[in-house]
């Protein structure tokens, strides 16, 4: 069954530049091109996935695609349809302006390693809260097996009502922005591991990354690696519609 996600990924402009449809639908055709800040971060993730001697750790990583989730995975509501949700994506981001991601540096995320910003989130908070919001009248409810895979008996009572409420249990104030680089680190590489991001990132780490869009991913089968679907530019500064 397929799966969509709606996320944020610097450099995302760089990769698939707006073709007409979907430009015609953000109503933004001249849109600024992407920052070199957020392009090269890219291509530094990339290059971290491509690692041979750590390819066993970054596996899911690899599956979901470098990106900061916006609204979890989902299947579509039955009604709903792929052009639909294109268009709202479009909609969504033509109505708010650029972002900025506060000089991410790879950290600790509990076992997991991940970029994470270390200045002020507000607007990354107030972006995915939004999105979360905006795009759940596409998604259909979960199954008992999705909901079992979130091992609901581990999840504080919060993170539970948050996710029978919107079928993820890190949203809104449980929400927090990150940019997943590892699989599960176990503790006897967990030293190793770390050294290596902080030298792999050492040219790009405390530098702000603009965000000017957010992606549409797929996943087509259960498994398949999530694909981008399509991209969708923020609007110019001091065009934005609120």
């Amino acid at each position: 069954m397929t799966r969509y996600a709606v996320y944020a990924l610097p450099g995302a402009l760089a990769i698939d530049p707006i073709r007409p449809s979907s430009a015609a639908s953000s109503g933004t055709l001249g849109q600024l091109p992407d920052a070199p800040e957020a392009v090269r971060l890219r291509e530094v993730v990339e290059a971290w996935y491509a690692r041979e001697e750590f390819r066993d750790l970054t596996v899911d990583a690899r599956r979901y695609g470098f990106h900061a989730t916006l609204k979890a995975p989902f299947r579509l509501a039955d009604g709903r349809s792929e052009a639909e949700l294109r268009e709202a994506a479009g909609a969504f981001a033509a109505a708010r302006g650029s972002v900025t991601i506060a000089a991410p540096r790879p950290a600790a995320l509990d076992r997991f390693r991940a970029l994470l910003p270390t200045g002020d989130q507000s607007e990354l908070d107030a972006l995915a809260a939004d999105a979360v919001r905006e795009f759940d009248g596409f998604r259909a409810a979960p199954n008992a097996d999705e909901i079992g895979r979130r091992r609901p008996e581990r999840l504080a009572p919060r993170e539970r009502e948050l996710l029978e409420r919107w079928g993820y249990p890190y949203v809104l104030d449980r929400f927090r922005f990150h940019m997943t680089l590892t699989d599960p680190v176990p503790a006897d590489r967990a030293a190793e591991v770390d050294a290596a991001l902080e030298s792999h990132f050492a040219a790009v780490s405390g530098v702000d990354v603009p965000l000017r869009s957010i992606a549409l991913f797929v996943e087509p089968e259960p498994g398949d690696p999530f694909e981008i679907l399509s991209v969708h530019p923020f609007a110019p500064a001091g065009e934005h519609r609120p």
